[in-house]
């Protein structure tokens, strides 16, 4: 069984009575369980839109999306929380500002389940979840009980990140997550992300503009460009392909200059 499994996916966009574009032109990709999965392509390739597609951000005009062998094609992105997971670009759309570190992964415990009146046992919690924030190492297991809107970025995208794993996800999107941080501190998160993917033997795709993460990262590479796979790079051909590889693929297909 698949962990993912998109099969013949359409999405058109139109900007007037006239004026459309296919942006997924007939998608199939598949994704085995613990599979960590690459996305590249330059602006307009694709990639957003087949990560708000998977979930359920966006509907397909055509085509299926099934994870872990359920068809979740007709159902809204609050029904598919039970199976996927989520970190955004922006730091700010993971968590809940006004609520606390500690609150949050509190939340993050219930993804997907229905919700009750029944007390948190938070202070019952205090030990497990700062154990769980140390693993990040930029001091975030000193503040559980810090309003999240008082966090760095930096941290407040790893606490992102710690409540989309807290439990284990069927499949986990990565959203070109460490976009938003500098250098040091988006290092630090795709560490993080490495250990905690291999370490939960966790489910995962992610976009990225960074050639360098997608080639140190993961498993396989996915290339896209208008709205099509081109390329499923992975197994020794990815082992053996170098940055300039990466390169001379998008100056051939003559998107280089739209990736970072």
């Amino acid at each position: 069984m698949n962990a993912l499994e998109v099969k013949k996916a359409n999405k058109t966009i139109r900007n007037g009575i006239s004026d459309q574009r296919k942006i997924l032109n007939n998608v199939d990709l598949t994704i085995a369980p613990g599979e960590f999965v690459t996305v590249l392509g330059g602006n307009g390739a694709g990639k957003s839109t087949l990560f708000n597609s998977v979930s359920g951000n966006l509907q397909l005009d055509s085509g299926t999306v099934s994870v872990m062998g359920k068809d979740l094609t007709k159902l809204s992105e609050e029904q598919r929380a039970s199976s996927i997971a989520r970190v955004f670009q922006d730091p700010k759309m993971g968590t809940a500002p006004r609520l606390t570190v500690a609150e949050n992964l509190g939340l993050a415990e219930k993804r997907g389940q229905k919700r009750r009146l029944k007390q948190r046992q938070l202070n019952q919690k205090k030990e497990l979840y700062r154990a769980l924030c140390q693993q990040v190492g930029n001091g975030l297991e000193n503040h559980l009980d810090t309003p999240t809107g008082f966090l760095s970025g930096g941290q407040r995208q790893a606490l992102s990140l710690l409540m989309a794993t807290i439990t284990k996800p069927d499949l986990l999107l990565l959203d070109e997550h460490t976009a938003a941080l500098d250098p040091k501190t988006a290092k630090q998160l795709m560490e993080l992300t490495n250990q905690r993917i291999k370490e939960e033997k966790l489910t995962s795709l992610m976009v990225t503009h960074k050639m360098e993460d997608a080639l140190h990262y993961g498993d396989r590479v996915i290339v896209m460009e208008k709205g099509e796979i081109i390329r499923d790079i992975r197994g020794e051909e990815k082992q053996r392909m170098t940055l300039a590889d990466l390169f001379l693929l998008f100056e051939t297909n003559e998107t280089a200059a739209e990736v970072i």
